[in-house]
């Protein structure tokens, strides 16, 4: 009865009542929008200004005079007053970095949850608890026996070996991201395979891995954020030539050589940002999708 009572108040509600609330949830959620959005409007705005403009205006204003000459000295590194270096290479290296290391860890993940969530077999739910116990292993514990390893294995200060550690760091997440997924996926489906003489791979293949759209999705997003905005790692396992855009981003703003370029600063920062931005945007909704998709089917 107390239910109905609600339901009957509310129905009774007048329109402008009604309209009222709409309007006041629309103000606090702008409110909120422009809270968030604050720092990327000073960032994009500073980026475009001279220098001058920067020490004379408001950090707020916009440009009076717009100009990408700090977008190029990001970029290229021809920078004005002092000697600095570009975020070109890094880019293309994190590029390289990242784009493999999301491949082979969402593959090796997608296996992983596979073999745990439909090949039964004895100590499955113990090493899908150690590999998520993995999972919550701080970077800082694993950063001396990861620098031995790669040493052991000749590709410490490499590319390659970065992509090593973010494969192997990066599987506990996968691993359970699919695990969740495909154990939502009814098991008659997989004996049906069977009994008709599909193997391990064939199941794999052409049953499981046309169902992964949504988690693959959501995996991918996840590994690519993640490894793109690494700074422990990369600082920790590069040397020069090889350091990915986030350790040169540290670099061009901790400079204190000459005058501080703050729009080169905010350039840079945005450079950075862009590809972890542009995969939200693009890709974001099915993020959620995903997320919503096992979910529901769990």
């Amino acid at each position: 009865m107390t239910d109905i009572s609600a339901r009957t108040r509310a129905n009774q509600q007048s329109p402008t009542a009604r309209i009222a609330l709409r309007w006041g949830l629309y103000a606090i959620l702008f409110i909120f929008a422009l809270y968030y959005l604050m720092p990327l409007f000073v960032m994009l705005t500073t980026s475009l200004k001279s220098l001058e403009e920067i020490r004379t205006g408001s950090l707020v204003a916009l440009p009076r005079s717009v100009t990408f000459e700090a977008w190029a000295t990001a970029w290229s590194g021809a920078c004005t007053g002092i000697k600095c270096e570009g975020l070109q290479p890094y880019f293309w290296n994190s590029v390289l970095l990242a784009v493999p290391a999301v491949l082979i860890s969402t593959l090796i993940g997608a296996m992983n949850g596979y073999v745990i969530a439909q090949w039964r077999f004895k100590g499955a739910n113990l090493i899908f608890s150690l590999m998520l116990f993995g999972c919550f292993i701080p970077f800082q514990v694993v950063l001396l026996p990861m620098a031995r390893t790669l040493g052991f294995l000749n590709i410490a200060g490499t590319i390659p070996g970065l992509i090593f550690v973010h494969v192997i760091y990066g599987i506990g997440f996968t691993t359970l991201f699919f695990r969740n997924y495909y154990v939502t996926i009814p098991s008659d489906l997989v004996k049906a395979a069977k009994i008709d003489g599909a193997g391990f791979f064939r199941i794999f293949w052409s049953i499981f891995l046309p169902l992964s759209l949504p988690i693959v999705v959501v995996t991918v997003i996840w590994q690519f954020t993640q490894i793109w905005n690494d700074f422990l790692f990369g600082v920790s396992f590069s040397q020069a030539g090889t350091q990915p855009i986030t350790v040169a981003l540290n670099n061009i703003v901790n400079s204190t050589t000459g005058v501080k370029e703050y729009n080169v600063d905010m350039a840079a920062a945005i450079i950075a940002a862009l590809p972890t931005l542009f995969v939200y945007v693009v890709a974001g909704k099915y993020f959620i999708r995903g997320l919503t998709a096992g979910s529901v089917k769990g």
